[in-house]
């Protein structure tokens, strides 16, 4: 009967040590004192993203005499960091969605050959815009601005437009004709 008494003390003396090194590892890593201090360590990286403000952009002639082709306006704004040595960015756009129904304009097939949508780029503030007239594609990105190095924008944003012409074909049937046009901003 008196081993089974003396068998608890065995157990809590056995405990004794290892509460008394955690009680010590804890004390050594936070030291109390009327002040601290620590580090922020924060790791600015490209960024890059973009606002289309035409949600639709409506294409218009301003005659009746097929010598007027239809133009447009998309605006955006955007905001955009690359990084300090050998950073670049860029805008493109693509037509995602080719003109529809059919029987009216088409990027892809048009029903004349030298029918196109073309484009012209403005930049305010910040970045190269696209040079003369660019024709827009289904197949392939297309440019409407460039970035160097250490290019940064304003923190609300800076401008920019794309103003398009579209060729004013007879063939075209009457009626609306939609095409979707996606543009994307990256920055390394």
């Amino acid at each position: 009967m008196s081993r089974l008494r003396h068998l608890p003390l065995l157990r809590s003396s056995c405990l004794l040590p290892g509460c008394l090194l955690l009680v010590l590892a804890s004390s050594a890593q936070a030291q109390f004192a009327s002040t601290g201090s620590t580090t922020l360590s924060a790791t600015i990286a490209p960024e890059a993203a973009i606002q289309i403000n035409t949600s639709t952009t409506t294409l218009s002639a301003a005659g009746t005499t097929f010598n007027l082709n239809f133009s447009g306006t998309t605006s955006f704004t955007f905001k955009i960091r690359t990084t300090k040595t050998a950073g670049s960015g860029t805008i493109t756009l693509k037509v995602t969605s080719d003109f529809s129904p059919t029987g009216g304009p088409s990027v892809l097939t048009p029903p004349t050959a030298g029918d196109a949508l073309a484009y012209t780029c403005s930049l305010t503030g910040l970045g190269t815009a696209c040079s003369g007239s660019q024709t827009a594609s289904t197949t392939a990105s297309t440019s409407v601005g460039t970035f160097g190095a250490n290019a940064v924008s304003a923190s609300a944003g800076n401008s920019g437009s794309v103003s398009w012409t579209l060729t004013d074909d007879p063939q075209y049937s009457t009626g609306t004709y939609t095409a979707t046009v996606t543009f994307s901003i990256s920055a390394t």
